[in-house]
C-alpha cells in the first residue's frame, strides 16, 4: 500500500503538520487522501476504494453525498451562499430542531460543533455569573480550551485537578473543575464542595462511546438545579443521531443547553446551540453592554447553504423507523465484532449505543475513563493501522466506529473480514 513518490499523498506530508488537519496521523505509506465518497464508501486520490467508518467523524449519517443533501444545497446557493444574517432557511431550520429537541426553546447557529459548546458555556458563565466549569475526565467537547483540558492525559490525575495537556491553555487548571463519569457519588463530592463557584456542568450523555449508568445523567440533573448550575449536554456526536430528540430524548433526561454540530448538516459544516428562553436570554443585545450578556456572532452560521443542507438531513433522519433503523444497524454491528472476537479467542470489550461501536482490549468492563486507560491501547491502535491496510477508512486513534443509514449488510460483512483479519495481525506489534 505504499505510495511515496510526488503523489498528493507526499504532498500532504510536506505542508500539513504529521500529513494531517488533525487525528488522522498515520504512517506514511498508510496515508489515505479522500477525492470523493458516496454513501458508505470513498475512493481517494489513487483511485483505491475504501469502506468508510468514520463517515467525517459521523457528520455523514445519511452516507456521503446524499442526492436529497446534495440537491437542498445546489438550489440554495444559487440563491446566494451566505448573509451572515437570518434568512428564511435559518429560520425553518431553527423551528424544525426546536420542534424536536426538548430542552430548545431558543437557538443560535454557529459553523461548527466547537463553537456550539464553547458559546453554551459562555452563556452559562452570563448567566450565572459564576466563573468555574465541571466537565468529565476523557470527554472532549471541542478544539477550545475547556472542550479539551482532561482529555489526552494518559494515566489518572488527582481529580478533580484539571490536567492542562494538549489544552494550550494554563488557565484551565484553575477554572476547570475534572468529575469521573459514570461515578454520581464521586461527581457529587466535588460537585458539592464547588457548587457557589460552578456555573455550568458540561457531559457528553454518551461520553465517547461509554453509556451512561442507570441513573447517572439523572442525578447530575437533580443536583445542578439543587445548586443553580446550568447543565449542558454536548450533543455534537449523540444530536440527531440517537433519537430525533437526541439523548434529550433517548435517555429521558432533559438539559438547561444544549449543543449541535456533525450529523445535523448531512456533511456540511454547521453547529448550533439551544436552550431555555430565561438562560439563552444573555444573548440579546439589549442588554449590552451589561455583565450579564453575551457576545455572539458568526459569519457563517446559519447560512442559507449549510441550512438547506441541514433541513433536507432533517427530513431523511425523522422519517418514521429511521432511527429504529440506525438502532438494529448497530447492534447488528456490535455483535458482528463481539462475535469475531470470541471466535479468535479474545478479550475485548466491545462499546457504544446507536449507530457507534468501539473495542478496548480489556477482560474486564470498560465504564469509565480509568478502566478505558486500563485497556491495551497500543493493540487498538495497531487494529484500528490493520483495518486502514485492509480497506477501511477510519480515525486511526480508534475512539469511534461510526455507521451510517448506508452502511448495508454486504458493508457489514466484507467489515467483519477485514476485521478478523485485522484483529490476527495486531496480536503481535510489527
Amino acid at each position: 500500500m505504499s505510495h511515496l513518490s510526488d503523489s498528493w499523498a507526499s504532498r500532504a506530508l510536506r505542508r500539513f503538520p504529521g500529513g494531517s488537519n488533525g487525528e488522522f496521523g498515520v504512517p506514511p505509506e498508510l496515508l489515505v487522501v479522500p477525492e470523493r465518497g458516496s454513501g458508505a464508501r470513498i475512493w481517494d486520490t489513487e483511485g483505491r476504494e475504501f469502506l468508510d467508518f468514520t463517515m467525517a467523524w459521523g457528520s455523514a449519517l445519511v452516507g456521503h453525498a446524499h442526492p436529497k443533501v446534495v440537491e437542498a444545497a445546489t438550489n440554495a446557493a444559487r440563491d446566494g451562499l451566505n448573509f451572515a444574517s437570518m434568512n428564511r432557511r435559518s429560520i425553518e431550520l431553527a423551528e424544525r430542531i426546536c420542534s424536536v429537541s426538548p430542552c430548545a426553546e431558543r437557538i443560535r447557529f454557529v459553523a461548527s460543533g466547537t463553537e456550539a459548546t464553547l458559546l453554551c458555556l459562555r452563556v452559562a458563565h452570563a448567566a450565572t455569573g459564576r466563573p468555574k466549569v465541571l466537565r468529565f475526565e476523557g470527554a472532549y467537547h471541542g478544539q477550545h480550551a475547556v472542550g479539551v483540558a482532561g482529555m489526552i492525559h494518559s494515566r489518572p490525575t488527582n481529580l478533580p485537578a484539571c490536567d492542562t495537556a494538549g489544552a494550550g491553555a494554563p488557565w484551565t487548571e484553575q477554572d476547570v473543575l475534572v468529575a469521573p463519569y459514570n461515578d454520581l457519588e464521586g461527581t457529587t463530592q466535588i460537585l458539592k464542595a464547588h457548587a457557589s463557584s460552578l456555573a455550568a456542568v458540561i457531559v457528553e450523555p454518551l461520553h465517547r462511546c461509554l453509556k451512561p449508568r442507570p441513573g447517572f445523567l439523572e442525578g447530575l440533573r437533580e443536583l445542578t438545579q439543587q445548586h443553580g448550575i446550568v447543565l449542558i449536554f454536548d450533543e455534537v456526536v449523540t444530536g440527531f443521531r440517537l433519537a430525533p430528540g437526541g439523548a434529550q430524548e433517548y435517555y429521558g433526561v432533559i438539559p438547561d443547553l444544549v449543543a449541535y454540530g456533525k450529523a445535523l448538516g448531512g456533511g456540511f459544516p454547521i453547529g448550533a446551540f439551544a436552550g431555555r428562553a430565561e438562560i439563552m436570554e444573555v444573548l440579546e443585545e439589549k442588554r449590552l453592554p451589561g455583565p450579564r450578556y453575551v457576545w455572539s456572532a458568526s459569519t457563517t452560521g446559519g447560512n442559507p447553504v449549510s441550512c438547506a443542507a441541514a433541513l433536507a438531513t432533517l427530513d431523511i433522519l425523522l422519517q418514521p423507523g429511521v432511527h429504529a433503523e440506525l438502532h438494529a444497524l448497530g447492534h447488528r454491528f456490535r455483535n458482528g465484532l463481539q462475535s469475531v472476537v470470541q471466535n479468535a479467542g479474545e478479550y475485548a470489550q466491545i462499546l457504544g449505543d446507536g449507530p457507534l461501536g468501539q473495542v478496548a482490549f480489556s477482560a474486564t468492563p470498560v465504564t469509565d475513563h480509568v478502566s478505558w486507560l486500563a485497556s491495551d491501547r497500543a493493540r487498538g491502535g495497531r487494529l484500528m493501522l490493520e483495518l486502514l491496510a485492509r480497506g477501511i477508512f477510519l480515525n486511526p486513534m480508534g475512539t469511534k466506529l461510526y455507521l451510517s443509514l448506508d452502511h448495508s449488510e454486504s458493508v457489514l460483512a466484507r467489515f467483519m473480514e477485514a476485521f478478523a483479519e485485522a484483529l490476527q495481525a495486531s496480536a503481535t506489534p510489527r
